[in-house]
């Protein structure tokens, strides 16, 4: 097990380790001032100190806040959903071009009418939030439940299994696969909402902190900090979704 990860970690290790030298010589190779492109030690330096002088700390808090909570309403949603189109050829037809045309307007029009309408609390974020997770779950739950085997299903029904045997036995474990390939990409798209959502209007935040280090702050460090943050954010969600998606798939395959 230590060696599986310790194998699965070196690949990541060397790729950050490589940007991370190649950022430091374009800053000196370049000649670029701090207030331009600050060095990597001068990144780490600030992140560490936002840390330690409770700058950044309520912000990741609110921003993780949102992110959960979107994610998670808007998950539940697009599971339900995409269940319903996956066996439902009336619902398809009804709801696909709605679904279809809310996604391809870009959610970053969208916010500010819906800080406008929810206001600039943490209802409007986690709004954001479930819209934008919600197509891609929908449409890989949809595909993998029409994905499970027909034989299973006939099987199912020779022997009288009931709709949520069915359900529970044959068509959530067969289509499990496909349906966490779709919340791995929620789950990062929705740190893209929650950021989103506090850009259109908020107190708080990793968005908000963003615009406070490149406007009033002026601090291009602190900004390069917020945003590998955010990104480690991303990151942590996932590989937490990897990790549950192991648990489950990985003991039923």
């Amino acid at each position: 097990m230590t060696r599986r990860v310790l194998r699965d970690l070196l690949p990541v290790v060397a790729v950050a380790t490589g940007f991370v030298v190649a950022w430091k010589l374009l800053v000196v190779i370049g000649g670029y001032p701090t207030f331009i492109l600050p060095p990597p030690e001068v990144v780490a330096s600030r992140l560490v100190a936002a840390w330690r002088d409770g700058t950044i700390e309520p912000h990741v808090a609110t921003t993780l806040t949102e992110i959960l909570l979107g994610f998670l309403i808007g998950s539940g949603l697009a599971l339900v959903t995409g269940y319903a189109l996956a066996r439902s050829r009336l619902a398809e037809r009804l709801l696909s071009p709605y679904l279809v045309a809310a996604q391809a307007t870009p959610i970053l029009a969208l916010a500010p009418l819906i800080a406008l309408w929810f206001g600039t609390g943490l209802a409007s974020k986690v709004i954001i939030c479930s819209l934008i997770v919600f197509f891609p779950i929908a449409v890989a739950t949809m595909v993998g439940v029409r994905s499970v085997d027909r034989q299973l299903l006939e099987v199912g029904r020779v022997y009288r299994a009931t709709p949520l045997q069915v359900l529970t036995r044959l068509e959530i474990p067969g289509a499990l696969p496909l349906i966490f390939g779709g919340i791995r990409v929620g789950a990062t798209l929705a740190v893209i909402g929650a950021i989103i959502g506090e850009w259109a209007g908020g107190e708080s935040g990793l968005g908000v902190l963003i615009n406070l280090a490149r406007g009033s702050l002026f601090d291009t460090p602190l900004l390069f900090a917020t945003l590998l943050t955010i990104a480690a954010l991303g990151v942590a969600l996932y590989w937490l979704i990897l990790l549950v998606e192991h648990q489950l798939v990985g003991e039923r395959g």
